[in-house]
């Protein structure tokens, strides 16, 4: 145990490193783009109004204010799919720098991992937009929105030290979650509503962390209810889960990273 809290605290030692990597992951997601970092605030715009043409005419009758709700969705899911596809490469892709000098490898995904949800709070500033557009129905209970995304982020953190730990030995990782995104993408309902699944298969939902904090921030943000607390409860563990979970596996096998590079 005095192990894993030493290597915990050892991340206060490496921040100024930390911010670094952060700085050039954002610089070179953007090198060579003449709109630079406001990509992040057109791309969810264009996407969303290319969704919202397509699935508001499907779902007009279940769905009010669409944009919004799929915003909501689509703003969670984008950040969480190209995050942990980013960070699942990311100690391959760091084998040079981890040969020359030592550093706490964990650093290296979860300043990918950073870097991401800059980017997403930089789109978040659509979403406050459409609902001003559109005139959605705000209420005190968005105060609860900032812990959902607290929440995220450290799940989010947890599956992207798993996977690039397995993707270190197991190269065809990278391919295998592609697909696998994708299917999770379909089933986060994200762009349509939740009744639409038959009853039947409503448990891939229920056990699809991703869908259980779309719906804790749908709640808070889109229709303004407070928090459910069964709800709240589970995004809670999943996200403890998910990081406990990661940074012991991450931490067992990561002396034998150069190994496999």
């Amino acid at each position: 145990m005095k192990s894993y809290i030493k290597y915990i605290k050892n991340f206060k030692n490496y921040s100024f490193l930390l911010s670094l990597l952060v700085r050039k992951e954002v610089k070179k997601k953007y090198k060579g783009s003449f709109l630079g970092i406001l990509w992040s605030l057109i791309n969810p715009l264009l996407q969303m109004s290319v969704l919202t043409l397509v699935f508001s005419t499907l779902f007009s009758r279940d769905i009010k204010n669409f944009p919004v709700y799929m915003l909501c969705g689509f703003l969670l899911f984008n950040f969480f799919s190209s995050s942990t596809q980013s960070a699942l490469r990311s100690i391959v892709a760091s084998e040079a720098l981890l040969k020359k000098i030592y550093l706490p490898k964990y650093i290296i995904p979860i300043s990918t991992i950073i870097s991401h949800f800059i980017f997403f709070m930089i789109s978040m500033i659509d979403l406050i937009l459409i609902i001003a557009i559109t005139g959605n129905h705000i209420t005190i209970n968005i105060i609860y929105a900032p812990i959902y995304l607290i929440l995220f982020f450290i799940f989010s953190c947890g599956v992207s030290l798993v996977l690039a730990t397995i993707t270190v030995f197991f190269r065809d990782i990278e391919h295998i979650y592609g697909v696998l995104i994708m299917a999770i993408h379909f089933f986060s309902a994200v762009f349509y509503p939740p009744e639409i699944i038959p009853s039947k298969f409503q448990f891939i939902l229920t056990y699809n962390p991703i869908y259980q904090f779309i719906k804790g921030f749908r709640d808070v943000v889109y229709i303004g209810t407070s928090p459910d607390l069964i709800n709240m409860l589970i995004c809670s563990s999943v996200a403890i889960t998910s990081l406990i979970l990661g940074l012991l596996i991450f931490k067992s096998k990561q002396d034998k990273f150069i190994l496999h590079m």
